[in-house]
Formats: structure tokens, sequence, C-alpha cells
């Protein structure tokens, strides 16, 4: 008998994608590491070939940004992460400590399930296959249906890659059924050993709810904080090139601007001669109604889209020259709605006297969204900027540079990640720019360096194997005293 149902082929698809890729990881299990880096090479090579094709279908399918920023990200994903990974250990032996007898074994954790969003799609897709084949894995994608062409496409050109550099068939692949069913199966079957999951909120509580052990990422909210001893011009460029960057696709862009009073007239009108647009309240209201829905969800029309066409919707006048839109906010929260993260180039805009004001500020708004990922700060003042990085709760504070491409790596000395962990602050597995070495377990291999009478000291009494209560209180300092020295917390 046929299944014509969708939800039980895309289950049936599922199974079917897992048992594939469960014998090809086991392959690509016994390989060495060059063997391994040859597979990356390849893929990277591939990748880096379509960055411009796929970039197209990307933005023709989904609506989202502009090509010419997807073609940059996708030769991000497919160069600088290949690039970062180069010399890398993940197979076999990662390290040994002779002196403390101590091996450390790479173990890759098998089969992964990579969800994928439409704002990043192909761009997400050569980044994950990359760093699972890395780490030793097989990886399984599940795409964003408004974004399933590009993505499938981008996942074909990664496998025949890799097929033709020696890879097992079923390495990397993608499901083509779609269906919540389906996706659900894929998380949740026992034969997927990690989530690895880019999205919305829901898809990542999804992730984190299968059973299955997640590494998700949670929304961004970037204030972006402009102190008075800032490079003004810099500064406001360094914010608008990233917030229009694909038109602020990136979870790690801009999301508010957060300044210093005594500089606050310079930076408006700075901002106003590099193309940046200020709504009076009335506009802001309508900007307000039509990028976000009555849940205060952002509009998926006008994710991703230019500044005239956010106008267009709204009924608000947006000249050519237009780059970016600000809406002047007073507070935090729901009646504020430019307070949360807006996947279009409009930022909020607040002022605040003195750099701990400003502090709360930002404490403000990652509170509201976005605990965890990222905030960014333009000043000359490094012992502000120290205060920031010990105070704030995010997981990368990015300094002079726009946050978006500077959150990502392609700026910054961070990681090159495509993937942002926001730490337990914001309800993630890791802090990390994720990259090879989370998608792997490590297996260490300890020698004995002392016997268990050894330690105890020479004053300790033992009867019948028994330790008296005295002596078990002397023990447990000695052996306290001993960690800590150890570990140098004395």
């Amino acid at each position: 008998m046929s299944i014509k149902d969708r939800d039980l082929l895309s289950v049936q698809e599922a199974r079917d994608l897992v048992a594939k890729a469960k014998v090809a990881q086991k392959i690509l299990g016994a390989m060495g590491q060059a063997e391994i880096d040859s597979l990356v090479e390849a893929a990277a090579r591939a990748a880096a070939d379509g960055a411009e094709r796929l970039a197209k279908m990307a933005h023709e399918e989904t609506g989202f940004g502009k090509w010419r920023d997807k073609t940059l990200k996708n030769l991000f994903a497919a160069r600088d992460v290949t690039e970062a990974m180069r010399g890398l250990r993940t197979v076999g032996i990662l390290r040994e400590d002779k002196e403390r007898r101590l091996l450390e074994v790479a173990v890759p954790v098998g089969v992964i399930a990579g969800l994928i969003p439409s704002t990043n799609p192909t761009s997400t897709a050569i980044f994950k296959t990359l760093i699972a084949v890395k780490a030793g894995n097989a990886i399984i994608f599940s795409p964003h249906p408004n974004a399933k062409g590009c993505i499938q496409e981008t996942v074909r050109i990664l496998s025949e890659a890799l097929s033709a550099a020696g890879a097992p068939e079923g390495l990397v692949s993608c499901m083509t059924v779609l269906a919540r069913e389906g996706t659900s199966e894929l998380m949740r079957h026992k034969d997927v050993a990690l989530i690895l999951a880019t999205g919305g909120s829901e898809m990542v509580h999804a992730a984190y709810s299968s059973g299955t052990p997640a590494i998700g990422v949670g929304p961004g909210n970037t204030p972006a904080f402009i102190e008075r001893t800032a490079d003004i011009p810099a500064a406001v460029r360094r914010i608008i090139e990233s917030k229009i960057f694909d038109y602020s696709t990136i979870c790690a862009s801009e999301q508010s601007v957060v300044v210093d009073v005594p500089v606050e007239q310079a930076v408006r009108d700075e901002f106003v001669r590099q193309g940046g647009r200020f709504l009076s309240p009335d506009e802001s209201g309508r900007v307000a109604s039509v990028i976000f829905n009555a849940a205060g969800k952002m509009n998926a029309r006008l994710v991703g889209r230019s500044p005239q066409m956010i106008g267009e919707v709204a009924g608000v006048e947006v000249g050519p020259e237009v780059r970016v839109l600000l809406a002047d906010q007073a507070g935090v929260g729901r009646k504020f709605p430019f307070s949360q993260e807006k996947l279009c180039p409009v930022l909020a805009f607040y002022s605040a006297d003195g750099w701990e004001n400003a502090c709360e500020r930002c404490l403000e708004l990652l509170n509201y969204e976005g605990a965890g990922h990222t905030l960014a700060i333009h000043s000359r003042d490094e012992q502000v900027v120290r205060e920031f990085g010990l105070k704030k709760p995010v997981s990368r504070v990015i300094v002079n540079a726009g946050s978006s491409l500077g959150g990502v790596g392609g700026t910054t000395g961070l990681l090159p990640s495509l993937t942002l962990g926001c730490g337990a602050v914001g309800h993630n597995a890791t802090s990390d720019n994720v990259g090879p070495l989370n998608l792997l377990n490590v297996r260490r291999v300890a020698w004995g360096l002392r016997e268990i009478g050894e330690l105890y000291p020479a004053s300790l009494s033992q009867e019948g194997g028994k330790v008296n209560a005295a002596g078990m209180d002397a023990l447990v300092n000695r052996i306290v005293d001993e960690l800590a020295v150890r570990l140098g917390l004395n």
C-alpha cells in the first residue's frame, strides 16, 4: 500500500535519511585527520564557487536582504570558517599531558540534525556542513519551508563535492518532504545525537524540548552604545553599514542606539548626514504597525526589506537616499515596540547621561529581549569598555566595530561562526561562537599517579578499614586543600 499523507511521507523520509547518515558517519569516523580535512576543503571550494548563484536563489525565493550581501555571507562561511579550522585537530588524540599522564581523544557525536532558517539559508547550510564534517559527523538538514529550494540546492552541491572527494553516501543530506511531523521525527530519532538549531524562538524551544541534546541560539537585540569619547563619524558609519548589511537579517546586527547625552546632537546630525531618517512620533506609530503584527512579532513580509519598501507599506515618505530609519524611544517593553529585535533597517534611538545610565538602559534592552547575545560599544575610553565587558549579560561585546559582522567574527578576532550561542542567561547550552569543537565529545584517558593509601595523612588512623570521624574531617580538609592548590585557587 502506498503512503500518500504528507506527514507520514515526511516521517518516513526522516527515518531513511537517518539510517543512511548513521552508516556514513561510521565510515567517516574511521578516517584520519588528513582525509577529513580534504573533504572539508572540497566542500568549501564547491560552496565558494556557487556562492553568488546560491545567494541569488536565496534572495529570489525569500525576498529577504540583498543578494550581494548574501554572496559575501556564503563566501564567509566557505572561506573564513574553513581558514579558521585549518590545522585544528578534531580526529584522534587532541592533546597529551605527559606530566599529568592524560590523553584527550576526539569522539564525534554522530548524526546531527541541522535546522536552517529562511533569513540566512544558504550560508548557514554551508557553515553547518563544514563544521559537522570537520568534527567527523554526518548532518541532515530540515530546511525552512520558505527557503527550501535554495537550501536543498546548497546541500546538493555540497553533497556532490563531498562524494567526489571520497565521502560516503548520505553523509550530508536534506529533507525534501517538509512537514512538522517529519522535523519532529528527525529531532527525536534515537540515532540523532545532537540538534544544531538556528532560527526563531519557537524552533529553538522545540529543539531543546525534543529530548535530544541541542545547541540552539536565542534572538538578538543588540544595543550599540556611543560613548562621549567615541569617533562619532566612524561610529555612525559602522553602525549603519552593519545594520543595513543584508537588511539586518544577521541576528547580531544592531537594534538600538544608546547615545551619551553630551554627544547626542552630534550623533543625530551625523546619522542624517550618512543617510539616516528620524521618524516623527506619528510616523513611528505607522511603521511599528506594519513591521510588527498584533502579537508584537515581526511581520515576515517586511523582514530583510529596504527602508523604502517599509515606508511605502506604512504610508511614510522615504527618499531614495535613506539607508536606515530611526525611531526615538523613551522606554523599553511592549509599549515601546522598537525596543525589541527588528530584522529590517530600523533602529530604536535612546539617550542617556553618562556611561552608568547608558549601562542601565542597555541592561533593560537585553533583559527585555536578547539576553546573552551581543552588545556593541563605541568608545576610546578603555575603562568604560572594560566596565561594559564585566557587567553586561551578553556572550560577546563588540568594540568600535559593526556588530553584525563583528559578532560572527568577520571583522573581529572572534571565531568565524554563523551560530552564536547565548549561554545560560539566554537559555542556551553554550556562549561560544559555535565551531567544530562544539560538535565532538572528548574522551579522557588518565593513568594512576598515586595509590589510595597515599591519600591518607600519616596521622590518620584506620580501624577495620573505617576512618574515624575526626580523621574523616582531616582527610576531607586535606583533599580540599590539595585540589585548591592544583586548581590555582590558593
